[in-house]
C-alpha cells in the first residue's frame, strides 16, 4: 500500500460519514482498515471480520462510509504485505454484486463513480502470486477474454479447476464465447486428468444442458473410482467456499445437473450404487442413496426402481447404508410390504448414519408401522418415549433423513389401538400433565376417536390441568358417546377462563350428551358479535340446521375472509352444514382448490379438498384439475422432507375420494 494511501486513510474524516449499520460507528470502520494494515502478513480471517461487519451493504444499499472505504479495500486486496487477502477479495466480490444491482434509494451518490474508477485495478488480482487470491478473484474478471488469457497461463490445479468452471458460467451468457469455451472443454475432456474432466462436464453444462447426459459414462467412471477420491479434495475449490469439495459433495452437485431430467438422474444414481456395491465403497453408496432420496421426495415415479434397491440394501454391512435404505422403505409406506421381514430383522439395530437423526432400528420400526405390520407394535410406545425419558424434548436435526414426530407415527395406527393404548395409558398416569409426550398422546387419542375410549379415565383426569385441559376436552369429545361419563367433569372444568375456551367447553359437553341449547347459545352469540376466537365457526357448523339463526353471521365471515383462506374455508363448510345448500359454499371452495392446484407448492390443497368432500359434490372444473393432479409425477405437497410423502399420500387419497363423488346438478332456470 502506498504512503499516499496510508496518509489518506489516516486523514479521512470518518466521523462525518454514514455507517452501513446504525449500531456501529464509522470510526470503527477506520479501525478495521488500520488493524488489517498494521497486522500485515499476520492478518487472519478473523481480522477481516470487522471489515465485513462495517462495509457490507445494508438492505442492498451502499453508504458514504462504504464508498470512502472502497479504495483502501482494493489496496489491501492487492498488497502482498497483508495476510488473509483472499477474504478481502471475497468482500470485493460481494460489493461487486451490489454495484451491479443496487437499490437506487439506498446507494450513496458517489458509490458508482468510485467503483468505476477502481474497477480497472481488479483484474490484476487474477495474476496475483497467491493462488487463493487468484481463485477468489475469478468472479471479478471483466468478461470472458481475461479468463481465457488466464487459462493459457494458469498452472495451479486449485485455480485451474475453478477457472474452468468460471469459463463455463461466462460462456452461458454469450453465444460467440460458448464456441471458444467449448474448444477448451473438449480439450480437457480429451487430455485432462480425471477430476478436471468432471469439472469440464460441469463447465459445459452451464451452456449446454445435455452435455452431462452425453458424458454420463465419464461421470460415473470417475466418481466411482476409489483411487480418485482424494484428488477431489486436493483440487476442487470454488470461490467463496472455504474448503475443497469432497467426492461425495460432487455426487450431489453432479446430480443437480440432471435436475430437469429425472430419468437420467435416476440412471446416474442407480449406476453409482451399482458401482459402489461392486467395490464395497460405502461412502459412495450412501452419497448416491442421498440423491435417490432427493429424487424420490419430488418424483413418485422413481419409487418403482428404488424400492427393490432399498430392500436389497437392508442387509448391507454399512450402518449408514442400512439406515438410508430403511428410511426409503419407511417413506414409501405400504409399497414396502414385500420387505417387511428384512425390516423386522433390523428392529434392534443400533446403527447410525453420522449426524442424521435416529438409528437403523428406529427407521425400520417406523417402516413397519407404515406397512401396518403388527411386529412393530410391541414396544413402539416405549421406543418413541425413550429419547424423552428424564427430559422434556429429544435432540434431533432438520437434515434428511430424520425420524418423524411421534404423533405422525401413531395417528395412522387406530387399528392397533388395542395394543398401543395400555402403554399410552400407563405413561399418562405416570407423567400426568407434566409428561413430555402428554400433549402428543392427547392429540393422537383425539385422532383415534371412539377407538381411544379405554383411555377415558386417564384423559378425564387431565381436564382440570391448565397445561393440557383443552387438549383433554377435545380428546374426550372425539370419543363421542363412549365418553359420556366424563360430561359432568367437562361441564365443571374451571381452568378455561377465556370466553373462546368456555364456548369450546360447552360444545364438548354437548357432544358428550350435555345441554345443546346452552352450547348453541354461547357459540351463536359469539358469532353474532364477530368473535370467532377458537374456531367458533367450526363449532357452529357442528350444530347443523339448529344454528340457522346464525347463518347470516357465517355468510358474512365467508365474504370477509378472502385474505384468510382458512377462515373462508371453515365458514363455507359451516354455512353448508347449517343451510344444507351447496352454494355459495361450493364456489368458494372451488376457487381455493383451483388456486392450490395451480400453485406449484400446492399449499392449502388438502384442507380445501377435504372441505369439498364434506359437501359431497365436485364441480366440473375441480374434477378436471383433480384428474390432472392425479397423473402428475410430482409430490402434491409443499414439503421436501419425509412429510412430503405423508401429505402426498393423503392428498391423493382425498383426490380419489372426491373423484368418486357426483357432479352438482346445473342451476335451475329462474
Amino acid at each position: 500500500m502506498t504512503d499516499a494511501i496510508l496518509r489518506a486513510l489516516d486523514a479521512m474524516p470518518w466521523g462525518h460519514l454514514e455507517s452501513g449499520r446504525e449500531e456501529r460507528l464509522t470510526e470503527e470502520m477506520r479501525r478495521a482498515l488500520l488493524h488489517l494494515r498494521d497486522r500485515g502478513t499476520a492478518a487472519t480471517e478473523e481480522d477481516s471480520d470487522a471489515l465485513y461487519t462495517h462495509v457490507a451493504p445494508r438492505h442492498g444499499g451502499m453508504t458514504s462510509a462504504s464508498t470512502a472505504a472502497l479504495p483502501y479495500i482494493v489496496a489491501l486486496a492487492g498488497d502482498p504485505g497483508v495476510g488473509a487477502r483472499n477474504w478481502i477479495v471475497q468482500l470485493l466480490v460481494h460489493l461487486s454484486g451490489t454495484a451491479a444491482s443496487p437499490e437506487p434509494d439506498g446507494v450513496d451518490p458517489g458509490w458508482h463513480e468510485m467503483w468505476r474508477r477502481l474497477r480497472p485495478a481488479l483484474p490484476t488480482l487474477l495474476a496475483d502470486p497467491d493462488p487463493a487470491v487468484r481463485r477468489e478473484a475469478l468472479p471479478l474478471a471483466d468478461g470472458i477474454d481475461p479468463l481465457l488469457e488466464r487459462w493459457d497461463t494458469e498452472t495451479d490445479p486449485t485455480v485451474r479447476l475453478p477457472l474452468l468452471l468460471a469459463l463455463g458460467a461466462a460462456a452461458s451468457d454469450s453465444g460467440e464465447a460458448a464456441a471458444r469455451v467449448r474448444a477448451v472443454v473438449r480439450e480437457v475432456l480429451r487430455t485432462g486428468p480425471d477430476v478436471l474432466r468432471v469439472a469440464a462436464v460441469h463447465a459445459w453444462a452451464a451452456f449446454d444442458a445435455l452435455a452431462p447426459v452425453r458424458e454420463l459414462d465419464l461421470l460415473v467412471e470417475v466418481l466411482s473410482d476409489t483411487s480418485a477420491r482424494p484428488r477431489f479434495e486436493d483440487i476442487w475449490y470454488e470461490p467463496n467456499v472455504d474448503d475443497a469439495y469432497s467426492r461425495t459433495d460432487l455426487v450431489w452437485s453432479t446430480a443437480t445437473l440432471f435436475e430437469d431430467m429425472p430419468a437420467t438422474a435416476l440412471r446416474f444414481v442407480l449406476r453409482l450404487v451399482g458401482a459402489a456395491r461392486r467395490t464395497g465403497d460405502s461412502p459412495l453408496c450412501a452419497a448416491a442413496l442421498d440423491e435417490a432420496w432427493r429424487l424420490l421426495v419430488v418424483r413418485p415415479s422413481t419409487a418403482s426402481e428404488l424400492l427393490p434397491l432399498a430392500g436389497e440394501l437392508l442387509a448391507d454391512p454399512d450402518a449408514g447404508v442400512r439406515y438410508r435404505a430403511a428410511h426409503l422403505l419407511a417413506v414409501l409406506g405400504v409399497r414396502a410390504a414385500p420387505y417387511a421381514d428384512g425390516l423386522a430383522a433390523l428392529l434392534d439395530d443400533p446403527g447410525e448414519a453420522g449426524f442424521l437423526d435416529g438409528t437403523v432400528g428406529e427407521h425400520a420400526r417406523w417402516a413397519l408401522t407404515r406397512i401396518g405390520d403388527p411386529r412393530a407394535m410391541p414396544e413402539l410406545i416405549e421406543r418413541l418415549y425413550e429419547p424423552y425419558r428424564g427430559q422434556y424434548s429429544r435432540s434431533y436435526t432438520m437434515d434428511e433423513p430424520r425420524r418423524p414426530e411421534e404423533w405422525e407415527v401413531l395417528t395412522p395406527l387406530r387399528a392397533h389401538a388395542e395394543v398401543l393404548l395400555p402403554p399410552i395409558r400407563a405413561l399418562l398416569r405416570e407423567d400426568g400433565a407434566d409428561g413430555p409426550l402428554t400433549g402428543t398422546f392427547l392429540k393422537v387419542l383425539k385422532a383415534w376417536g371412539p377407538a381411544a375410549a379405554p383411555a377415558l379415565p386417564e384423559v378425564a383426569a387431565l381436564v382440570n390441568e391448565t397445561r393440557h385441559s383443552l387438549e383433554a376436552v377435545d380428546a374426550l369429545a372425539a370419543m363421542g358417546p363412549a365418553a359420556a361419563a366424563a360430561e359432568p367433569a367437562v361441564r365443571a372444568c374451571t381452568v378455561l377462563e377465556h370466553p373462546g375456551k368456555l364456548r369450546r367447553l360447552a360444545w364438548a359437553a354437548w357432544r358428550l350428551g350435555g345441554d345443546r341449547d346452552t352450547a348453541l347459545r354461547l357459540v351463536g352469540e359469539a358469532a353474532l358479535s364477530g368473535d370467532w376466537y377458537y374456531a367458533t365457526v367450526g363449532l357452529l357448523g357442528d350444530f347443523g340446521p339448529a344454528a340457522l339463526p346464525y347463518a347470516g353471521a357465517v355468510r358474512q365471515l365467508m365474504a370477509d375472509s378472502g385474505t384468510r383462506p382458512w377462515a373462508e374455508r371453515d365458514a363455507a363448510v359451516a354455512l353448508w352444514s347449517i343451510t344444507g345448500e351447496a352454494e355459495p359454499s361450493l364456489s368458494v371452495l372451488e376457487k381455493q382448490v383451483l388456486s392450490a392446484a395451480d400453485d406449484e407448492s400446492h399449499v392449502g390443497l388438502l384442507p380445501a379438498l377435504r372441505a369439498i368432500t364434506r359437501i359431497g359434490t365436485v364441480p366440473p372444473g375441480v374434477r378436471a384439475a383433480l384428474h390432472g393432479l392425479r397423473e402428475t409425477d410430482r409430490r402434491l405437497s409443499p414439503y421436501r422432507d419425509y412429510r412430503a410423502f405423508l401429505e402426498d399420500e393423503e392428498v391423493r387419497s382425498v383426490i380419489d375420494e372426491a373423484l368418486a363423488l357426483p357432479t352438482p346438478p346445473p342451476p335451475s332456470a329462474a
